[in-house]
């Protein structure tokens, strides 16, 4: 890729990036042009037809790891704790694990129904994001963004936190035993989206990306000087 293209092409990716991740409250693609270049080398595409050892392990890990991060965020913390909101217009830790929740049966249905279309790796041109540009985006904290509706803790199924949670944990256990023994084409399931191209195995990364994010929310939340002590 010629430098004099690389601005203009970067600029385009962090407004496509920025509508994906407002609907699921995420920040927007921001990163140093060290690491811009870095990710631009890349490879976005690719001619396998099955996921490799590395990629089927990375996903693996990656989903283990946020999903022991949320326990571990949780671990003894009391109703109060639980329920204490930095603002008004801030959530609280149980209406963090209620979107963390929501937006893992979402996202995964999103997987699911790519999954039930015939592979379609022509569309792989179209995919503009390596997998570490998505999830570095989808981490990043340092730009708020408000998620839409249907996400919304205010609005969810779970009555409690204790039903979100374990609406989690059933889910993301699943999704793990599937990561380990699908053998469907993910990189050649691409999703083409208002917001932009990707492919079913980048989904999944969103996924775990996502609970990390949210994790993140929920250190915030208990690292706020007015946070009960008990």
């Amino acid at each position: 890729m010629l430098y004099g293209t690389y601005q203009p092409i970067m600029l385009m990716r962090n407004t496509t990036i920025k509508i994906l991740l407002s609907i699921l409250c995420l920040a927007n693609l921001d990163t140093s042009a060290q690491q811009k270049k870095a990710i631009m080398t890349m490879p976005v595409t690719t001619n396998q037809n099955s996921l490799s050892a590395q990629e089927r392990e990375g996903a693996i890990k990656f989903l283990e790891e946020t999903k022991s991060e949320v326990f571990r965020a949780l671990k003894n913390l009391k109703a109060t704790q639980l329920t204490f909101k930095p603002g008004a217009d801030k959530w609280s830790i149980e209406e963090c694990v209620k979107h963390i929740a929501a937006a893992e049966k979402t996202l995964w249905a999103m997987v699911e129904e790519s999954l039930k279309q015939p592979a379609n790796p022509e569309k792989r041109e179209g995919i503009e994001f390596s997998d570490q540009e998505l999830v570095n985006a989808v981490k990043d904290r340092t730009q708020k963004s408000k998620t839409f509706a249907a996400l919304e803790p205010a609005n969810s199924s779970y009555k409690t936190m204790e039903q979100a949670l374990a609406s989690f944990k059933e889910n993301r256990e699943k999704l793990i035993a599937f990561v380990k023994g699908t053998k469907e084409d993910l990189r050649n399931h691409v999703s083409v989206l208002p917001i932009g191209t990707y492919d079913a195995y980048q989904f999944i990364l969103l996924i775990s990306a996502h609970t990390n994010r949210h994790v993140q929310q929920i250190e915030e939340v208990t690292d706020n000087t007015n946070f009960p002590e008990n």
